[in-house]
């Protein structure tokens, strides 16, 4: 198994109710119900306010390499990608468990 974190910053003056952000929040709680691959699935916003914390997380695991291409590719997972692009940045963690 390979676990998919991901940690979300969002742009500075951008605030969570920002229409984008709820459309994009709305597509990544999506996925775990539209990918098939996805063998674990959970996204949420932090709930600490601290300098150095990101603002939302994905927490996710599928069963190998390959797996994690199909989903990476997945036209839902892209689109949800190609929100957050514009008003946000983040890091990525992908490791075996």
């Amino acid at each position: 198994m390979i676990r998919h974190l991901v940690l979300f910053k969002l742009d500075e003056g951008v605030r969570r109710d920002d229409p984008r952000v709820v459309e994009g929040v709305a597509a990544f709680r999506a996925l775990g119900d539209l990918i098939p691959d996805l063998r674990f699935w959970e996204c949420d916003w932090n709930i600490t306010d601290r300098p150095i914390a990101y603002d939302f997380a994905i927490n996710s695991a599928v069963d190998d390499a390959d797996a994690l291409q199909r989903y990476l590719e997945h036209p839902a997972h892209q689109a949800g990608v190609a929100l957050w692009r514009e008003f946000a940045t983040w890091v990525i963690a992908d490791y075996p468990f």
